[in-house]
């Protein structure tokens, strides 16, 4: 799924999203903002999104801020990796227009 039908999806369900491009925006915009959770794809085009969430995790301004990770490459990102870098949950593409906005309230939901 990409970013734009992940905005009109989320916003649909009552969610203000904002988004990143890539590692290096996704730091600078966790410097201006606090989300309420961070919908990560692994794959990225300027960082390794395991790479990233460590780095998250090891911020104190962003380590309790919940991460869904997502993939289109489970062989390449596990779930058991996503999750031992620090991710709360993680779900494989494609991904079904009904099923995330149902996860991203419960994964707010969990942390």
């Amino acid at each position: 799924m990409h970013l734009k039908l992940v905005k009109v999806v989320l916003s649909a369900a009552g969610h203000r999203v904002s988004g990143a491009r890539g590692a290096t925006q996704a730091i600078e915009f966790l410097n201006r903002e606090r989300p309420e959770m961070i919908i990560l794809d692994l794959s990225l085009p300027d960082s390794d999104g395991l790479t990233l969430v460590r780095r998250l995790r090891s911020d104190p301004r962003s380590v309790k801020i919940p991460v869904l990770a997502v993939t289109f490459y489970p062989e390449r990102y596990t779930r058991e990796d996503a999750i031992a870098a620090g991710c709360d949950a993680y779900i494989v593409k494609p991904i079904s227009t009904r099923t995330l906005p149902y996860l991203v309230t419960k994964v707010a939901a969990e942390k």
